[in-house]
């Protein structure tokens, strides 16, 4: 699969909310994700190491939502091994905060998996 391919996809399951599907169809058990230094003031860390500790960082993130309103994701934009996206939510955290959140995310590929994410927000 080529990286286009994989940024396709990606983009096609993620539209869709089939995000358990994007992290088994498309991720590296080794995969790297790196947050921005403001994260750690919201519980999350900097970097987390394999897709064990990526999906258990995901589900405790959505199980602070109460709500999703909207969401939106660009069409990935693909330069080599990697492979951008801009994408956010607004929504309602179970603490009642409303929260509108933008992103741009980008992604490493390699054997046809991500093997690294970085986010930018």
């Amino acid at each position: 699969m080529t990286t286009q391919e994989l940024a396709n996809r990606y983009y096609k399951l993620f539209t869709q909310r089939q995000v358990a599907d994007i992290y088994q169809q498309l991720y590296s058990a080794d995969i790297i994700c790196t947050e921005p230094e403001h994260a750690l003031a919201m519980g999350v860390p900097t970097i987390t190491k394999g897709i064990e500790a990526v999906l258990a960082k995901s589900k405790a993130r959505m199980e602070l939502i109460a709500e999703v309103h909207s969401f939106f994701s660009s069409e990935p934009v693909v330069g080599g091994d990697y492979f951008s996206i801009a994408m956010g939510r607004d929504m309602t955290l179970k603490n009642g905060q409303r929260l509108q959140l933008a992103e741009i995310a980008v992604f490493g590929v390699k054997d046809d998996r991500i093997v690294t994410e970085t986010f930018f927000y």
